[in-house]
């Protein structure tokens, strides 16, 4: 791996810890060694690349600051906007709040979503972007769901986005991935598929797109907004408003996060800033968006390989064999429970109908986690490498195993590598598809 990507992916989940209310995690790209080469493409071509987009050396006037007090200037919010998409969804949700109807508004993403190192979680932009509904539309009744998970990515998000937010049918979802998001061809098709299964809810949500950015430019954006485009969604980016500014040193970077990726009050107020500035321009135009939505039918930019995708918990999988392993409710997140836990070794056989197979499990610093290894229909398909010792905290971690075009019953079997046959380990789930 490149060092500019280990010095990424390690960023993204030393800061995701920080978090007051939960633990951070990291979703890692799949081994292309060890995951099925089956598909006509695959899903990751090699070693997760982290994608750096350089400054437009035109895009910011060096030598006039920027003046934090003052907001989001015009040329700040001019380049924030790659795409208003289409508004009818979003228009729709609008004239429902307008009539004092309940709406739901959704965020889904990482640790930038989810609030880390903001001062509290009143400041950061998923709150912002809650408040403008709420002061807009007081007569109405206005729910929230923030369904960030620090240092997660849209492999994960696909998985349990059902359960995390779709279950409460939004009406406005703002999808956020873009520094946590790595590999750009797989998470291309996670990301999109992800978007999908939000745009064909029951409850037609409007989608917009959020691109944040890192301290040297990193951001998955350009391979995201591909699927922007395709689906015609708006597109703002926090990495082209304020980016091509720190570039061209108008803005200190430590006045915006106190990292190199999390905005602190002032980087959230931005995105709030942007995202609102967004909204009002569509609220001024509700009279003339007369078009009723309908239901999402747009043909998949990709494979859509993650269509189905779901998590299934200890309490989904009945078991073949188990030695070692008991279920608990939770450990280490709220989020998910009934998790197979082992404190020294032991093996889970089942068999599972599926095309995408993926684990979800825990690092941790204390030693006592190992190596397990994955293997399917009696072959090896990856490694579960649950020791982090000496690092910067625990965190969880994905890991795809199996990919293939066709749904097929396979016999699974999960257990200790050599040398780890007294180490534990801890899984969450499966992701399936």
């Amino acid at each position: 791996m490149k060092t500019v990507t280990k010095k990424r992916l390690s960023a993204i989940a030393a800061a995701a810890i920080c978090a007051a209310v939960f633990a951070s995690c990291k979703s890692g790209a799949p081994d292309s060694g060890d995951a099925s080469q089956s598909v006509t493409e695959s899903v990751s071509a090699g070693t997760p690349e982290a994608v750096t987009i350089a400054a437009d050396p035109n895009a910011a006037e060096t030598g006039v600051p920027v003046n934090l007090e003052e907001g989001v200037s015009d040329k700040m919010y001019g380049r924030a906007i790659m795409s208003e998409g289409n508004k009818v969804r979003l228009a729709h949700a609008m004239k429902k709040a307008q009539n004092g109807e309940e709406v739901t508004v959704g965020v889904i993403g990482g640790s930038i979503t989810q609030g880390s190192l903001a001062s509290s979680s009143e400041t950061c932009y998923a709150s912002l972007f809650n408040n403008w509904w709420q002061t807009k539309f007081p007569d109405a009744k206005i729910n929230f769901v923030n369904a960030g998970i620090g240092g997660t990515n849209s492999y994960l998000g696909v998985h349990r986005v059902d359960e995390h937010l779709l279950a409460y049918k939004p009406d406005v979802v703002i999808v956020e991935f873009s520094v946590n998001d790595t590999d750009k061809t797989m998470n291309k098709y996670s990301y999109d598929s992800l978007v999908r299964k939000i745009l064909s809810c029951d409850s037609n949500p409007a989608v917009m797109l959020l691109f944040t950015t890192m301290e040297d430019g990193s951001s998955l954006q350009d391979v995201h907004k591909e699927i922007g485009k395709a689906y015609d969604l708006p597109m703002l980016s926090y990495h082209d408003a304020v980016y091509p500014e720190v570039a061209a040193g108008n803005l200190i970077w430590k006045d915006i996060s106190p990292d190199n990726i999390h905005p602190n009050d002032a980087g959230h107020d931005i995105i709030g800033q942007i995202i609102s500035r967004y909204l009002d321009g569509v609220y001024d135009e509700l009279d003339s968006i007369t078009e009723e939505p309908s239901p999402f039918a747009a043909e998949a930019l990709t494979k859509d390989y993650y269509v189905n995708a779901k998590m299934l918990s200890a309490a989904d999988v009945p078991l073949t064999s188990s030695e070692g392993f008991e279920v608990v409710e939770k450990d280490f997140y709220d989020q998910f429970h009934n998790n197979w836990k082992t404190t020294s070794g032991g093996t889970l056989t089942f068999d599972i109908e599926c095309r995408n197979l993926g684990v979800f499990f825990l690092c941790t610093t204390d030693g006592k986690s190992g190596t397990y290894e994955v293997y399917v229909d009696g072959v090896r398909k990856g490694k579960l490498e649950a020791d982090f010792t000496g690092g910067w905290g625990s965190y969880g971690i994905t890991k795809q195993v199996k990919l293939a075009n066709e749904v097929e019953k396979h016999t699974v079997e999960i257990k200790p590598a050599e040398g780890s046959e007294d180490k534990g380990i801890t899984i969450f789930g499966l992701m399936v598809s």
